[in-house]
């Protein structure tokens, strides 16, 4: 049995991967919030299919870690942890750069007029103040740039690592803002990368953001390798530092609630 299995509903076949794909969005949406049950039966009535491909779905999900199997509880969503959420970014700093460079080296007019689009709707989004938009359009252009770099291996760790990271923060209203775009102090770029300085504001920086995304589309039509490197480095460097930031101030602030509950006592 592969993803390739299928069910048939109403005179037409779902495959395992697309009961696979349906389950993970509403993992990373929240419909299924970390630690709830996932049972054959309900997922297969949700979705209107068999057991069969749900069966392989939560296979395939748990390979990922989106899903963990607990003794005498069967699947559950899995629950990530700030070691995870850190390690995620840290992973994505590494790779996210190597991907833009080999994208510089590799990419094909096809990828780059995608991107350009991307680009100039993402800039208009951004300045209208439709932020809403923002996250699905960030989405594709990143997987476009994945894409880009000519390696399915890569490409496709950048995109899982990817979803990882949108689950991971919308699990803990906590970390969302560390995992968008919106750094809460100044952030040190490459040497003449755009927006080196920060804004709290979400509408500026999603501005920043679309800008930043259009510098790296230049550097890579270039086929400027070693910029679009650079350029991609600080663009993910952004949301690491306001990641380490936040996590920071939660300790001190949980310490300083543990203090002043021992001083009451």
């Amino acid at each position: 049995m592969n993803g390739d299995t299928a069910a048939l509903q109403g005179g037409r076949r779902i495959s395992a991967h697309a009961v696979c794909t349906a389950i993970r969005d509403d993992i990373i949406s929240g419909t299924y919030p970390p630690g709830s049950r996932l049972t054959e039966e309900l997922l297969a009535r949700r979705y209107g299919v068999s057991r069969v491909p749900v069966r392989e779905a939560l296979r395939t999900l748990e390979s990922e870690g989106f899903v963990t199997t607990r003794r005498h509880a069967g699947a559950c969503v899995a629950q990530p942890s700030e070691k995870e959420a850190a390690d995620l970014l840290d992973i994505r700093a590494l790779l996210e750069p190597l991907g833009a460079a080999r994208a510089a080296q590799r990419r094909t007019e096809g990828h780059l007029k995608v991107l350009r689009g991307l680009v100039r709707l993402g800039q208009e989004r951004a300045q209208r103040g439709r932020l809403g938009e923002l996250r699905s359009l960030g989405d594709w252009f990143h997987e476009t740039l994945a894409q880009a770099s000519g390696s399915p291996s890569l490409a496709g760790m950048l995109v899982q690592l990817r979803r990882k990271t949108a689950w991971v923060y919308a699990s803990d209203p906590a970390r969302q803002t560390a995992q968008v775009v919106q750094p809460m102090q100044p952030v040190q770029a490459a040497p003449g990368v755009p927006g080196a300085a920060g804004c709290a504001d979400p509408s500026v920086r999603a501005v920043e953001s679309w800008a930043e995304h259009g510098a790296i589309v230049d550097a890579v039509a270039r086929g400027d390798a070693d910029r679009a490197r650079a350029l991609a480095a600080a663009h993910t460097e952004r949301s690491l530092a306001e990641y380490r930031l936040r996590n920071a101030s939660q300790v001190r602030t949980s310490k300083h609630s543990v203090n002043t509950a021992s001083g009451r006592n």
